[in-house]
Parts: C-alpha cells; sequence; structure tokens
C-alpha cells in the first residue's frame, strides 16, 4: 500500500454455516466480538467489527449463514440480515473450510456474485490439512470458479496467515479516509455483545435442538465503576427447554453463566456482576415483536 494513500471499507463474510466466519471476525479485530461454537448457525444477525492498521481500516461485516432450515420469522430476519450486510460493501469474503466444496458453498459463491461486488476467496481451516500437496490442485479448481480479487489461506483457530490475510484485505478497500475512529472496535453495544457471549455458552454447553429456541434479553445493565451489573433473562419456547437449560439443582445454568461471565471480563476489561433467569415465551422464534424485543431489527 502507498503511505500516501489511506484505505477503507467495508468487507463482509459470506459462506455456508461452520466455515468459521465468525472465528475469522474475532481473530481479524482482535477481540471476542462474535459468537463461537460447533454448531450450524450460531451466528443470527450481522456484527461489524472494525480493525485499523496504519494506513487501512477494514469494517468486517459477520453473516449469518445461508440456512435452508423452515423459514420462520427467525430465520427470514436472519436471510434479510445477510442480505442487507453484502448489499453495500467494498469486498466480500467467500469463505469455504480447506479442501471441501458442497452444495451450500456453490450457493454462497452464486449469491455473492449476484451482488456484482469484488470477491476475495478466504480458505480457512488449512491446517486440518496435513498434507499440503494436496491444497494446490484444490485451489486451482475453485480459481476456475470465479475470478476472485484474492486467494487467502487462513486458519482462524491457530490464527495461521491470519495477519498477512488482513494485509492483503486492506489493499482491496477503495482509498478514502477512515470510517471510524481508530479506537472503535465495533458499532454494537455492550448488552448485545453481553447477550451474545450468553447465547454463545447456550450454543456450546446444551444438545442438538435446545439452543435454537433459546433467545436472550438484557433486562439490565448497570455500570458502576469498572463493575458491570447485569441481568440477563433467557427465552424459551417450552418448559420442557427451560427444565434443560436450568439442569439438575440449577448446575447447568450456573455453567453457562460462570462461563459468559468470564468472557465478558476479558471483553470489557472489568469486573462482571451475571444473574440470568429462564422464562417461557411460546413460538417466539415465529413472532415479529418478540424478536425486536430481542434485537432483530
Amino acid at each position: 500500500m502507498q503511505a500516501d494513500k489511506f484505505r477503507a471499507g467495508y468487507a463482509a463474510f459470506l459462506g455456508r454455516p461452520n466455515v468459521g466466519k465468525s472465528s475469522l471476525l474475532n481473530v481479524f479485530v482482535g477481540a471476542h466480538l462474535g459468537a463461537v461454537s460447533a454448531k450450524p448457525h450460531t451466528t443470527r444477525q450481522s456484527l461489524l467489527g472494525v480493525r485499523t492498521f496504519e494506513h487501512a481500516q477494514i469494517a468486517f461485516v459477520d453473516t449469518p449463514g445461508l440456512q435452508n432450515r423452515r423459514p420462520n420469522a427467525m430465520h427470514k430476519a436472519m436471510d434479510s440480515a445477510l442480505s442487507v450486510a453484502v448489499s453495500d460493501v467494498s469486498l466480500i469474503m467467500l469463505v469455504v473450510e480447506a479442501g471441501t466444496w458442497k452444495q451450500g458453498d456453490a450457493r454462497a459463491l452464486e449469491r455473492a456474485q449476484q451482488t456484482g461486488t469484488r470477491i476475495a476467496l478466504v480458505i480457512n481451516k488449512v491446517d486440518t490439512i496435513k498434507d499440503k500437496t494436496k491444497l494446490l490442485p484444490y485451489v486451482e479448481r475453485l480459481s476456475k470458479l470465479h475470478d476472485f480479487a484474492a486467494i487467502l489461506m487462513v486458519s482462524a483457530t491457530r490464527e495461521m496467515g491470519t495477519l498477512d490475510a488482513c494485509k492483503r484485505l486492506a489493499e482491496l478497500m477503495p482509498v478514502q479516509e477512515a470510517l471510524f475512529d481508530s479506537d472503535t472496535l465495533t458499532d454494537r453495544s455492550e448488552r448485545y455483545l453481553a447477550a451474545e457471549l450468553v447465547r454463545e455458552q447456550l450454543m456450546r454447553q446444551l444438545g442438538e435442538e435446545v439452543p435454537y429456541a433459546c433467545g436472550v434479553e438484557m433486562e439490565g445493565f448497570e455500570l458502576e465503576g469498572r463493575m458491570r451489573r447485569i441481568h440477563a433473562v433467557i427465552w424459551v419456547e417450552r418448559e420442557g427447554q427451560k427444565a434443560i437449560v436450568i439442569g439438575d439443582g440449577g448446575e447447568r445454568l450456573k455453567r453457562i453463566g460462570t462461563a459468559a461471565r468470564l468472557e465478558m471480563e476479558k471483553l470489557f476489561d472489568g469486573k462482571v456482576h451475571l444473574e440470568m433467569w429462564v422464562k417461557v415465551r411460546p413460538d417466539w422464534t415465529d413472532d415479529d415483536r418478540a424478536l425486536k424485543s430481542l434485537g432483530f431489527d
């Protein structure tokens, strides 16, 4: 990059579920902003994270994975969030898992191509390929699918190649002034980030179906010096789900709260007092008003 020309722009992640979009956002920005779990569709809303270099700034936009579940109100909101996120950006980062190309990847590429925006191919999880010679024919095959602005190979979990990838992405940003102050990490509030950290633990510590019926609402968020007092409600759709989230004697809810609190303290750099309740709101995932109260726009 030319030192006298500052570059800045928005770059949106796009890809099927579980390819590591949120993990990449966290690594690229250098902070735990996006919820991450091994379950698909952990990300429900778009999330912006900002990385500022000496001569460039990238506003990364995480998006929900392309989904084909039953189109209830929440899934429609997720798809809408994705559409808005990729509609007006400088670059789309198509994220795929090293060594694989599935139907969901093809759908994601088609979705990206429909925008007419430049596309960079980000091949994640390269650490899982032991024989690196297998990557060459794989990359060659994918490079014929589209005229990619860049092809980057990284590992979010091991932070392999991520700094070089950021610098290459910065070179693809348009020449313009910074979009945010240099110390900005995200445009989301601490309330939102706290709710996402609770939901992340729900995704990680619950079974296959229950976490998808869970939503997190912040009922209280008070700052006392460096101490944050947070009151959170976990919404579920059925009484049986409530019992599962709470666990025997409240043990599971306690584990979820402890893990979420520790992550909040790292992110907010201060002590957190977290109290949580579990309440039933039938079929909230298909209720527009309920979704609005939980932050879906």
